[in-house]
Order: structure tokens, then sequence, then C-alpha cells
């Protein structure tokens, strides 16, 4: 008697969303996450074909949730914008993030930041950014014949693919949009907003006092006119 052979169920392969380890293990490393992730989306707005994210998990293959990273920001040009649970990249045209920034952390190790290098080198990233805000140091790789080779001055580098300029100033990354306008942290951007509205309420105020002294000297000007031709002179129009 022969015994039919029952297949095995094959299980769904789960790609988690975490690992349960923090966006960022300090302060001044989260504002430069949020300050490039929000200003990347800023600047690509109007654009529905670019997808930026922060801190999302980046499956390249499919079936191996083990091969994964979660870069601080990443940006896909050729994806449309909307929220994501991870980045499956075989549903995503497969297209992998072209640029990817990294902000160096206290808590790890370049071993950390060498597994990393070989990850974006292997997948198919085109520029890599590391920055390290405690010690001031910036590095960058650029794709050249299918290899990340390191970029010898990071100080004044515009990026080949977002028109960002990079700049060291009083040990300290500044980076400027294509319109060369600076990214601004979220208390800056506030500031500005609060800075503007009040400009706005003071021009406002001004043109109402303007609109005022105008009328009040029409209104004399009528006055004057009305005076004039009860004498019996006719003012001139």
């Amino acid at each position: 008697m022969t015994i039919a052979q029952i297949p095995a169920q094959t299980l769904a392969i789960e790609y988690p969303e975490s690992d349960g380890q923090p966006m960022a293990e300090n302060t001044k490393q989260f504002e430069w996450i949020v300050t490039i992730e929000g200003g990347l989306d800023a600047q690509y707005a109007s654009d529905p074909n670019v997808f930026v994210a922060g801190d999302l998990f980046w499956y390249p293959v499919e079936g191996r949730n083990d091969i994964r990273v979660a870069p601080d920001v990443l940006i896909v040009f050729g994806r449309p914008k909307g929220h994501r649970g991870r980045y499956l990249q075989w549903q995503e045209d497969n297209l992998p993030p072209q640029v990817v920034f990294e902000i160096w952390s206290p808590g790890n190790t370049t071993r950390d930041y060498t597994n990393k290098y070989r990850f974006y080198n292997k997948y198919g990233v085109q520029e890599y950014y590391l920055y390290d805000p405690d010690r001031a140091e910036l590095l960058g790789w650029q794709r050249r014949d299918d290899e990340l080779v390191e970029i010898e001055t990071m100080n004044e580098w515009v990026s080949p693919r977002l028109g960002v300029r990079f700049e060291m100033v009083d040990a300290e990354l500044k980076l400027y949009h294509p319109n060369g306008e600076r990214f601004k942290t979220f208390l800056e951007l506030a500031e500005s907003e609060e800075k503007a509205r009040l400009l706005a309420a003071y021009e406002r105020t001004q043109a109402e006092q303007e609109r005022a002294r105008a009328e009040q000297e029409r209104a004399r000007a009528d006055r004057l006119a009305a005076q004039l031709r009860e004498l019996g002179v006719q003012p001139e129009a």
C-alpha cells in the first residue's frame, strides 16, 4: 500500500519592522537624523516619486529576513511616497536606496560601520555619508566602477544625486539645499515661522497705517477744497 506524501506546509517568512532598539542613543544623534530626513523630505516634497525615510529596515533579498539594515536616513529615487513598515526591495521595482546617511552613535563601533559599508557596497547604494557629531568627522563614499570609493575631500562636496552641499563650519556639519538654503532643525524652522509671522503682522500694520494716513490726507484735502469753494475759489483738480 502506497502512502501519499503530504507536502510540508510552507510558512510565510516574516520581515520584522523593528529589532527593539531605539532610533537614536542620544538627543544629538536624534536631532541630526530628524534634521537630515526632514530636510530631504521637504526638498523633494513636490516630487511624488522620491521616497525618504529614517530608521527603516531595508530588506534587499526576498526570502532572507536575516539580510537587513536600517540606515539612519535613506532616499530612493523612482519609488512613490507613502508609509511603509519596512522597505522590501523586491516589492519596490527592485530599487535599492541610492543614498544613505548614518550618524555615528557613541554605542557603535568601527566594526559596526565597516559592516554597514560592506552591506551598502554589496547591495547597490550609490552614495553613503557618515557623520560623527561628537568628533566633528565627516566621511563619504561614491560608487565608481561598481564599488563605493571614499571621497577624498568632503568639505564643499556636492552630492551628485541630491545636489546637497556639505560644509564643515566651526567643527560642525552644515548642509545646504540646491537653492542655497541651509538645512534647519525643527526648532530653527519653528523660530523661522514665528519670525515670518511677526514680520507679516508688522508689514500688515505698516500698510494699514499708510492707508489710514492716506485717508486722513484725502479727508483734509476735501475739507480745504470745500472751504475754498465757499470763498468762491475753484480749487485745481
